[in-house]
């Protein structure tokens, strides 16, 4: 599974601990993020993470473009309710609802969808990406 893993400022901390938490879960998946993300998941959680080497707010729309095209699997980016920082995950978030792309803004809900595709229940997005690959879809 393609895995997206990204964080507000102040959530930061949260999600390295959260990848430490479940790296063995993680480390069985492709893991992706923006390039500075990517570089402090592998610097603290020790987790090969592919970076996209683009700025923040356009690594949404990076990855907004992957998830039109079931490029990605499911997405874990835990958001600051409190402060907003400029960033808009609006669009990927939106593409993920249209693709039925499951994601994870909190820490409650980042547990729970990594346990479930531990468990095989996301298994279906294979399936979407064989048929969107063959050209059925």
């Amino acid at each position: 599974m393609k895995i997206v893993l990204m964080a507000d400022n102040r959530k930061s901390e949260l999600l390295v601990n959260f990848c430490i938490a479940y790296k063995a879960l993680l480390e069985k998946h492709q893991l992706i993020s923006v390039y500075n993300t990517a570089k402090l998941l592998k610097a603290s959680a020790d987790l090969d993470v592919s970076g996209l080497s683009v700025d923040y707010s356009s690594g949404f729309e990076q990855l907004a473009s992957r998830a039109k095209f079931n490029g990605i699997d499911c997405v874990i980016y835990l958001r600051d309710g409190i402060a907003k920082e400029g960033s808009n995950p609006a669009e990927l978030l939106d593409v993920c609802d249209q693709n039925t792309i499951p994601y994870a803004t909190n820490i409650a809900s980042a547990e729970i969808l990594i346990t479930a595709v531990d468990a095989g229940s996301l298994d279906y997005r294979e399936w979407t990406n064989s048929e969107y690959s063959e050209g059925a879809i």
